[in-house]
């Protein structure tokens, strides 16, 4: 069990330091030491997961340059590497769509990585079955009970606070499912208790306050404790606003990573993340100005990206990762948009990452090579890249998050 008190001690010490105007730098740096004494914890790893759901079409976000086998499927749709708004190269045959421009500086920095052709080694166009899949990572199994982020969780091994796996979701992703603790939350302001006058209370009474509310609690914020409430109190995360210049989208993934990032810099123990960023079922109208892709991978890459200098200080324990559970026929529908298809492509972020590159296999799209006459084919297995991060970034065991596969995981790390 992680000492509650000894932490409420550190944090509030934080918390006066650097909030009262005038407060020598050196004490702001001995009050942050001492927290992190207090919990024992130090600095911690912290892996951030976004699930694009919808299935987003991985060809349109990190397209082959100037395909003529693209060119003549999906021709509509389709972005050139010549004009006004063209392809920003990658390397030598990929580019990367212009929608995405706030993820070409970390690309170009060495810290953003591709993994294109990935994907799940089941075929299923249900999105319900390859979700659940792509969460419990099991593909395959749906008896599968547990999430493998929970088994993550569990697997940490260590002295832990409330916040250490943290959703902010409605409800717990399927991805969360089991026995670790996690805290699901849509917003961290609903983690409080108000006393009579409507002010927050974290004074004597607290518990009182709390066992009046705790069905409340319960019903509105999932498995909310009464220590997360304390801890969040305590050490004035609400307050902690963005960095001078970092402009979050006004959108559900901009609040969700608004507030990990809050949670990051609070000092509160985050070390599993989840957030959601939806609408990627792009049937219809796909490359129309303002339509579901355009809206979604312009919110992804500004998000990510306000998330990344938001963090700036502690970016050296930070990693984020997309996920999302197909991919998109290569071949254009008769409404200007694609279908459910198969391989997809991922992002991976972080300072330990070999990025500037784009890893994973996609062969020349010729009908012979697209599984099923239609489809990008599934070269690289989600597991492949999942336990890779769990083992380099999160220092656990990757392959035993995964029932019944023990492959290698993907190489993409600085040694």
């Amino acid at each position: 069990m992680w000492t509650r008190r000894a932490f409420l001690k550190g944090s509030a010490m934080t918390a006066f330091a650097s909030t009262l105007g005038g407060v020598p730098s050196f004490l702001v740096r001995s009050a942050l030491a001492q927290s992190e004494k207090n919990l024992g914890i130090g600095k911690r790893k912290t892996l951030v997961c976004i699930f694009q759901r919808g299935a987003m079409d991985g060809l349109q976000a990190v397209q082959p340059i100037d395909d003529q086998n693209l060119l003549k499927l999906r021709g509509d749709l389709m972005v050139t590497a010549t004009g006004g708004n063209k392809l920003i190269a990658l390397d030598d045959r990929f580019g990367l769509n212009p929608l995405m421009k706030s993820f070409y500086p970390l690309f170009s920095e060495g810290r953003l990585a591709v993994v294109h052709g990935i994907g799940s080694p089941i075929s299923t166009r249900s999105h319900f079955d390859a979700q659940d899949y792509m969460e419990t990572g099991t593909p395959g199994i749906k008896s599968t009970s547990s999430g493998w982020l929970n088994r993550a969780t569990g697997m940490l091994g260590h002295e832990a606070t409330p916040f250490q796996a943290v959703s902010l979701t409605p409800s717990t992703p399927r991805i969360l499912y089991g026995d670790a603790y996690n805290l699901t939350i849509e917003n961290l302001d609903d983690l409080s208790i108000q006393n009579q006058s409507g002010t927050s209370n974290t004074a004597a009474g607290f518990e009182a306050l709390y066992r009046k509310t705790t069905q409340e609690l319960i019903q509105n914020s999932g498995n909310v404790s009464l220590d997360a409430i304390k801890l969040l109190e305590e050490a004035r995360v609400k307050s902690i606003n963005p960095q001078p210049g970092v402009r979050y989208p006004q959108t559900t993934l901009g609040s969700s990573l608004k507030q990990i990032a809050q949670l990051i810099k609070g000092g509160v123990g985050l070390e599993i993340a989840f957030a959601e960023s939806n609408g990627w079922d792009t049937h219809s109208r796909q490359s129309a100005p303002f339509g579901g892709f355009a809206r979604n991978a312009t919110d992804l890459s500004n998000s990510i990206f306000a998330f990344w200098q938001d963090i700036e200080k502690f970016q050296d324990e930070v990693m984020v990762m997309t996920m999302t559970e197909f991919g998109r026929t290569v071949h254009q529908n008769g409404s200007l948009g694609t279908d459910h298809g198969r391989a997809s492509c991922m992002f991976v972020l972080g300072n330990e990452v070999e990025g500037g590159k784009v890893y994973g296999k996609v062969s020349e799209l010729v009908p012979e090579n697209l599984e099923d006459g239609r489809d990008l084919p599934v070269t690289t297995d989600f597991r492949s890249l999942f336990s890779s991060v769990a083992t380099n970034h999160l220092r656990i065991n990757g392959q035993q998050l995964f029932p019944a596969w023990d492959e290698e995981g993907l190489s993409l790390f600085k040694a």
